[in-house]
């Protein structure tokens, strides 16, 4: 073939990236491609994640270069960008939207010979199936049997070179401000498959070891924070897999890998459960929005809720513990629709992953595939199991600093010794859980 484009989308990277090596292989010449698509930007464009994507670009760019090729940037409608280069055809990487799966037929339909390549996932979603016959698995503990025994394909390196079409005009990644025009939180962290490559080097010699027995402790933050990295593909999940496997800590972290496959799956195959219920429950969620604001700024009056609220606005990110807590206060104290949590959580989060976030929303709120739909995580009792000294609270509540030890999860029972700038609890934890369960039953 004498020429191609790789449409880069997901797959922010040269190492074990299957669409970009075919490319390379089968093609005299190539464009790296990837499109700033106003579609995306306009509907998903939250400014944590366009800037670490930017800075992800740029990454991309000096590798391609360093190969002899160049990352080609343009912005508008993806098809339409493709097709003005005039190649005919294109290396993309699979995925699971219904955004995703319509770019593809848009692709197919302008005429373009489109090839599709595994790579977003270890295990192709959609390669396993239930045994007694459906197109994917609604509980997790079966799929993780299985997907530890699935074949895998052989890692890629980086391409040994990318030779750009005579001729072409690369463009320029353009600053974060004509992309967006909100704020960034502050403390993000950088983009780019070299700082994910990193990250993942020093997780695995350093971090990993302990994740079994520590990851829940939320003040160390004993977790890779490799989450945006996967997000936009800017580490290969088979490599993270395969590195990590039969190394201490490599199977309880390569069995929240398969989560996000597990995730992945179910959104292949019922991709309306962006919006609906996955099991739908029958009652009517509470309109409050005084509530859902307090519950957003970190002011509930619940210590590890508002820690992990906090967090979420300074750094683009909450541990995944607290993600769990504070979605089941939302759904299950203030008994407010998922929905919202999901969508605030888009707005700030630079791992935001559709899949994921969708399918831990619905999982904590009893509408997704959760076998105890009614599990309720009390966020008193669960501070004291994951934030036994308090530190994680004393962190980013700073109204609480002064005050020692565990009784900083329970600051209502100081009395007149309470903070004055911290609000008292929106809600009785025990009196809504009761509100929640009768709701349930009826």
């Amino acid at each position: 073939m004498a020429s191609g484009i790789v449409l880069f989308t997901r797959d922010l990277r040269v190492h074990d990236n299957p669409a970009l090596h075919a490319a390379c292989e089968e093609c005299e010449r190539v464009v790296p491609l990837f499109v700033l698509d106003d579609a995306i930007l306009e509907s998903f464009g939250a400014p944590n994640r366009v800037a670490f994507v930017l800075e992800s670009l740029r990454d991309l760019d000096a590798s391609l270069r360093r190969q002899g090729g160049a990352l080609v940037v343009r912005r508008g409608n993806v098809v339409e960008e493709v097709v003005r280069l005039g190649h005919e055809r294109v290396y993309l990487a699979e995925d699971v939207s219904l955004y995703a799966r319509d770019r593809e037929r848009s692709l197919r339909d302008a005429g373009l010979d489109v090839r599709v390549f595994a790579g977003l996932t270890v295990v192709p979603p959609g390669e396993i199936t239930p045994s007694g016959g459906g197109d994917h698995f609604a509980v997790f503990t079966p799929f993780w049997r299985r997907w530890l025994q699935e074949p895998r394909r052989t890692l890629l390196g980086p391409p040994e070179a990318v030779r750009l079409p005579n001729g072409l005009e690369p463009g320029s990644i353009p600053p974060l401000e004509d992309v967006t025009s909100g704020g960034v939180s502050p403390k993000v962290l950088p983009g780019g498959e070299a700082a994910g490559r990193k990250r993942l080097d020093e997780w695995l010699a350093t971090g990993m070891a302990d994740y079994g027995s520590e990851r829940h402790e939320i003040a160390d933050d004993a977790t890779s924070r490799l989450s945006a990295y996967l997000r936009f593909g800017c580490v290969s999940p088979l490599e993270v897999a395969e590195r990590a496997k039969g190394k201490p800590g490599g199977g309880s972290f390569g069995r929240q890998l398969c989560w996000r496959e597990f995730h992945y799956q179910i959104f292949a195959a019922r991709p309306e459960i962006a919006t609906e219920d996955m099991r739908p429950r029958g009652d009517s969620w509470r309109d409050d929005p005084e509530a859902l604001q307090a519950w957003k700024d970190g002011r509930t009056g619940y210590p590890l809720v508002d820690a992990g609220m906090r967090q979420l606005q300074e750094e683009g990110y909450m541990h995944n513990r607290a993600r769990l807590v504070t979605a089941s206060f939302l759904t299950k104290d203030l008994y407010v629709d998922w929905r919202a949590g999901a969508a605030h959580y888009e707005d700030l989060l630079t791992d935001g992953d559709l899949p994921n976030n969708i399918g831990n929303w619905q999982w904590v709120a009893g509408t997704g595939a959760d076998t105890r739909p009614n599990r309720v995580f009390n966020p008193t009792r669960q501070a004291l199991r994951l934030d036994p000294k308090g530190e994680y609270v004393r962190r980013w509540v700073p109204e609480l600093a002064g005050i020692g030890g565990k009784a900083v999860h329970e600051p209502w029972e100081l009395g007149i010794l309470a903070p004055a700038d911290y609000p008292p609890p929106i809600v009785d934890h025990n009196e809504a859980v009761a509100r929640f369960r009768e709701a349930r039953a009826r």
